[in-house]
C-alpha cells in the first residue's frame, strides 16, 4: 500500500474516554499534516462559580468537578485553603484522608483498566465484548472497583460526589465496626490485586518507546498521594507554591482545554510518571511485583501506563489497610477554622495526575479567585506529541480504519478525563 496517498481521518466523538473529545488527523505524502486532540465540551466555570462562595463550601462544590475523581478535587483543595487558614488538622485526619485517596485511586483504575483500556488490546469494542472472552477477569476487576467506591464511602458518606470531606478533616468518623469489616474485605482482595498486576504485564502491549518528561509529587519517606514537592525527570523539584513559575497554560485554537507546557515542552503526569519518579517509595513486594513482568522501570513506554496502574490499585489496597491497622475514634473528627485573607495553593496526585489549586481568599474567608489545574489539561500536548510520533514510527501502510484503531488506543492509554479539562476561553474584542 503506497504512502503517497491522503488520508484524512475524522474520529467525531472518542469513544471509551470521559467526556466528549474528537480527533482530526491529516496525512499527506507519508508525513503528518494535521493532528488536533479536540477538545469540544462546553467550558464549566467552576472556577468562577466559587467565587463569593465561603471556604466551607469549596469541597463540596469542587467534587462536583469529576464523578471519577472528586476526592482528588477535594483533597487538593482542602490542602490550599488550609494553608490559607493556618490549619494544622493533624495525624488522624491526614492517615484517614490518605485512606479516602486510596479508595479514589482504586475505583478510578479499575475502571480504566477494564471498561475503558483493556478492550483495546483485545479487539473489543467494549467491555461487554471483553466479558465474553475473560469473564472471571472481568468479574475481578468490577469487585475492585466496588472496593474501591466502598473505601470513598466509608468518609464520605456516599461514593460519587462525596459529603464527608471538609476543612479541617471529616465530618464523621466511622465506627470501628465498620472500619474492621471493610478493613478485612481490602486485605482477601490483596491477592485478586496482584492477579491483575500479572495479567496487565502479561498483555501483548506494543513497543512504544519516545522520549517524555515525567513530573509529579515526591515525598520525603512514602509514595505520593496528598503531599510532596513537584519534581520532574529532568531535574526539577520545587515546592507546589512555585508551580506558575515553571509551568504555564495557553490556548489552542481546537480545544476548550488548556494545554500545559513545562519550561515551554509538553510532560506527563499520572500512574506512569509516579512510578518513574517514586518507585523506590513503593512497599518492597509491590516492587518486586513489578520486577517480576520483566519491564524496566522507569519505563519510556506509555503502554505500560496499564500496568503502572494495576501496581498502583494493589499498593493502595495496601496502604489503606496499613492505615486502618490501628484505627480509633479520634475525639473530633476534624479542626475548626477562622476564616482570614490570603493566597494558598493545594497539589495532590489525582489518579490521572497532578492535580494542583489556587485560592485566594477575602477576610470573611469568600474565594475572591480560584484556577484548578486539572492532570487531563496538562497531558494534551504529550497526547499530541504521542499520536505523533508513534504514528510516524508505525507508519502510514494500513487501512484508514486500522490507524483511526490505533489512534484512538493511544488517546484512551492516558485516561483523560476530558469533562475536568475544560476551561472558559479567553475572549478578546477590539472595537473600532
Amino acid at each position: 500500500m503506497s504512502e503517497e496517498r491522503r488520508i484524512e481521518i475524522h474520529v467525531p466523538a472518542l469513544a471509551r474516554v470521559e467526556g466528549e473529545g474528537a480527533l482530526n488527523l491529516v496525512i499527506e505524502d507519508g508525513r503528518i499534516a494535521e493532528l488536533k486532540l479536540r477538545i469540544y465540551e462546553p467550558p464549566r466555570l467552576f472556577e468562577k462559580l466559587l467565587e463569593g462562595r465561603g471556604y466551607h463550601e469549596v469541597a463540596d462544590l469542587v467534587a462536583r468537578i469529576c464523578g471519577i475523581c472528586p476526592v482528588a478535587y477535594q483533597m487538593s483543595a482542602v490542602q490550599a485553603l488550609e494553608a490559607i487558614l493556618g490549619l494544622d488538622p493533624g495525624p488522624w485526619v491526614r492517615a484517614m484522608r490518605r485512606v479516602f485517596y486510596c479508595g479514589e485511586w482504586i475505583e478510578s483504575h479499575s475502571l480504566h483498566i477494564h471498561l475503558l483500556a483493556a478492550p483495546d488490546f483485545f479487539g473489543c469494542d467494549n467491555v461487554t465484548e471483553l466479558a465474553k472472552r475473560y469473564p472471571n477477569e472481568v468479574r475481578r476487576g468490577l469487585r475492585l472497583q466496588a472496593l474501591g467506591n466502598d473505601l470513598i464511602r466509608l468518609f464520605g458518606a456516599r461514593s460519587v460526589h462525596p459529603v464527608g470531606a471538609r476543612v479541617g478533616g471529616f465530618y464523621h468518623a466511622p465506627s470501628m465496626n465498620e472500619v474492621v469489616t471493610l478493613r478485612e474485605k481490602l486485605r482477601a482482595a490483596l491477592p485478586e490485586a496482584l492477579a491483575l498486576l500479572q495479567w496487565t504485564a502479561s498483555l501483548s502491549l506494543p513497543a512504544s518507546e519516545q522520549p517524555f518528561t515525567s513530573v509529579a509529587l515526591r515525598h520525603a519517606d512514602e509514595y505520593p498521594l496528598n503531599e510532596g514537592r513537584i519534581v520532574s525527570s529532568r531535574g526539577l523539584d520545587i515546592a507546589s507554591e512555585e508551580y506558575e513559575q515553571h509551568f504555564v497554560e495557553q490556548q489552542v485554537p481546537h480545544s476548550t482545554a488548556l494545554h500545559s507546557l513545562l519550561d515551554g515542552a509538553p510532560y506527563l503526569v499520572g500512574p506512569l510518571a509516579r512510578i518513574n519518579l517514586n518507585f523506590e517509595r513503593l512497599p518492597k513486594e509491590v516492587q518486586a511485583a513489578l520486577r517480576a513482568t520483566g519491564i524496566t522501570w522507569p519505563s519510556a513506554n506509555m503502554y505500560h501506563s496499564i500496568v503502572a496502574r494495576a501496581a498502583e490499585i494493589y499498593y493502595a489496597l495496601g496502604e489503606a489497610v496499613r492505615l486502618l491497622e490501628n484505627y480509633s475514634l479520634p475525639a473530633a473528627p476534624y479542626v475548626e477554622a477562622t476564616a482570614r485573607a490570603g493566597v494558598g495553593v493545594g497539589a495532590s496526585e489525582a489518579p490521572r495526575g497532578l492535580l494542583w489549586h489556587r485560592y485566594e481568599l477575602d477576610p470573611a474567608g469568600q474565594v475572591v479567585s480560584a484556577r484548578i489545574v486539572p492532570p487531563t489539561s496538562q497531558n494534551q500536548a504529550r497526547i499530541e506529541a504521542d499520536l505523533h510520533a508513534a504514528l510516524m514510527s508505525w507508519g502510514f501502510a494500513h487501512s484508514d480504519e486500522v490507524l483511526r484503531a490505533r489512534s484512538e488506543q493511544i488517546i484512551r492509554n492516558y485516561d483523560p478525563c476530558i469533562s475536568c479539562a475544560t476551561h472558559f476561553l479567553d475572549l478578546r474584542v477590539q472595537r473600532r
